[in-house]
């Protein structure tokens, strides 16, 4: 019998983000959007990039050209999202396992053996890429990203589609995430969810700084309260 009964929690499944989760590549993403923001002579702030989490990279794109007062095509804003990620990848090239961020991998592994079922669940269309620079990919059934669903979070897509894999309830997940708009997407979704970081994010079931010292013991006392 698993220690995940033993510990009562009541669940089947969790689904991870990527970004600020899994990995911290939001300075990267950050790195590439100023280097856009800066051909239109605009700075992009620390703040505006914190609302472009959990964002789809068009829909990011349409945020940044509104607040630097531009207006572009369809056409023109696609190259544009298209230049972004080649200046991304290019950043990540120098990622490895030494880059997943501190506890995240010990707590996968332990969930792993006690026969959770695991997913990621990112608006990146680069996840899998993220994942294969990390040395982790193996470690989740599936990886939902944004090459799979139409629409980005706060819509519960990414992860309605991560349970559907994974053959489980949405009612029996708990999902990682570090944006409001993830937390919200899981509510949606009709999932418990964990917060994750500094960042004052409504709605948690709880909020942890990080997975450091972090354990399916602490995991079940926060979702059976």
């Amino acid at each position: 019998m698993s220690s995940a009964i033993n510990i009562n929690l009541d669940i089947k499944g969790l689904i991870f983000d990527l970004d600020g989760v899994i990995a911290d590549t939001a300075h990267l993403h950050y790195k590439a959007w100023c280097q856009i923001a800066c051909q239109w002579k605009f700075d992009l702030s620390v703040d505006q990039n914190e609302k472009l989490k959990g964002v789809s990279r068009k829909n990011a794109m349409q945020k940044i050209a509104k607040w630097a007062g531009k207006s572009f095509s369809e056409k023109e804003l696609e190259d544009f999202a298209e230049q972004k990620n080649t200046l991304y990848l290019d950043y990540c090239e120098s990622l490895s396992h030494k880059d997943a961020l501190p506890g995240v991998v010990s707590f996968i592994d332990e969930c792993r053996r006690t026969g959770l079922k695991l997913a990621v669940g990112s608006a990146s269309k680069n996840a899998k890429i993220i994942l294969q620079k990390l040395q982790i990919i193996d470690l989740f059934q599936i990886v939902v990203d944004g090459n799979m669903v139409e629409k980005s979070k706060p819509h519960p897509e990414v992860f309605l589609k991560a349970a559907q894999f994974l053959k489980i309830n949405p009612s029996d997940c708990v999902v990682f995430e570090d944006s409001q708009a993830g937390i919200q997407a899981a509510l949606n979704a009709g999932m418990k969810n964990i917060g994750i970081g500094s960042s004052d994010l409504l709605n948690c079931n709880a909020q942890i700084q990080s997975f450091e010292k972090y354990n399916l013991k602490k995991l079940s006392t926060q979702i059976n309260n």
